[in-house]
């Protein structure tokens, strides 16, 4: 298809400020270029970096803001040059559509890494102008950053797993950790959390849930399948726990002690930080040094991740529990995600939605 020379408007919701207060915002979007795909977006999950970058929390954020980035989109039209997608294709689009391309994170299939990488939100696209996500009526996005969802996925199950659910995944697939057998822990219950558990049992993993209260055991063991919970101010219960564990993935994205968790892991285990905290954490060196123990960290996955991720998924019949809102409720989302009042991800109905008002 021909280069289209004129642009198009849409709506989206977007923060003014760092209030991150959304209301509706008509902008222009990019020309179509011959690899890009305009996407008329469906639905879009709704994450606490969204938040952070709403309220300016990272101190990187270009108002005015539309966030979104857990998009499930339909394909509208595609560029004269695209080749692995065609108009009416059910796709999906995370955190980056853009990198350098040149750097070795980029040619190694792990662009999210380049540190030219391009945010689906509050970045500079290749016009000049800033992106904006995927709480919007369309978007138009190079190909590279757009992926198919696998035939038979529900569009609003699929939403989360762009961000949540591949951040599990990633890590478990890099540090050698997709084998069945192997002792997990999850820190912390909320979106990641809950696709870390679902996907470690895909795994063939007996799954620990570690969190800082008695109050979600019940969902945990029954609604999400986790093998055990153990609550970290047990001090009993934690040392019986002690170099018990393979690795963990630390989802808590506030201030917290690293010591207790580090002792929960055997030789060689993995704490894998994936909670973004402006704080810096700290711990004693023996605690490490005596188990040969790695603290490491993990930022969501490659595009080659996220195809992998989803056929798993599907093939394993793992889904993300999900509460569906429309646009007009986000700021109240919003609020009780900051909460944590939310079982586990909201997604919003975008295509359902009247976002003009």
């Amino acid at each position: 298809m021909a280069r289209l020379e004129a642009q198009r408007t849409t709506t989206g919701w977007a923060a003014r400020d760092s209030s991150a207060i959304l209301s509706p915002y008509t902008y222009t979007l990019r020309n179509t270029g011959p690899e890009d795909v305009y996407i008329k977006v469906l639905c879009c999950g709704v994450c606490h970096t969204d938040i952070h970058q709403a309220k300016n929390h990272l101190g990187m954020s270009i108002y005015p803001m539309v966030p979104g980035h857990e998009i499930v989109g339909e394909v509208l039209e595609v560029g004269s040059d695209v080749t692995k997608l065609k108009a009416g294709d059910v796709v999906g689009v995370g955190l980056v559509v853009g990198c350098c391309r040149n750097c070795n994170p980029c040619k190694t299939d792990n662009e999210q890494y380049c540190n030219k990488k391009t945010w689906t939100y509050s970045g500079i696209d290749s016009d000049g102008k800033p992106t904006q996500g995927g709480f919007a009526g369309a978007m138009v996005v190079d190909q590279k950053f757009v992926v198919k969802i696998p035939d038979g996925m529900d569009p609003e199950q699929a939403a989360p797993l762009l961000c949540s659910a591949v951040s599990a995944y990633s890590p478990l697939r890099h540090f050698g950790l997709k084998v069945s057998g192997l002792r997990g822990g999850i820190l912390g219950l909320g979106g990641v959390g809950h696709m870390g558990v679902k996907i470690a049992k895909a795994m063939g993993h007996h799954v620990t849930v570690i969190s800082s209260s008695d109050k979600k055991r019940q969902e945990a063991m029954v609604d999400i399948g986790a093998d055990e919970y153990l609550v970290s101010s047990d001090a009993t219960k934690m040392q019986d726990a002690a170099d018990s564990l393979d690795y963990i993935i630390d989802t808590v994205p506030v201030f917290h002690p690293l010591e207790p968790y580090l002792a929960l892991l055997k030789l060689d285990g993995k704490l894998i930080l994936m909670g973004a905290i402006e704080t810096p954490l700290q711990f004693v060196s023996p605690l490490l040094m005596l188990g040969r123990k790695t603290i490491t960290g993990s930022f969501i996955g490659s595009m080659k991740e996220m195809e992998e991720m989803l056929e798993f998924c599907k093939e394993k019949g793992v889904t993300s529990i999900i509460e569906v809102v429309k646009m007009d409720y986000i700021n109240k989302a919003f609020e009780r995600l900051e909460k944590n009042d939310v079982r586990y991800r909201f997604v919003v109905d975008v295509a359902g939605s009247n976002l003009d008002q």
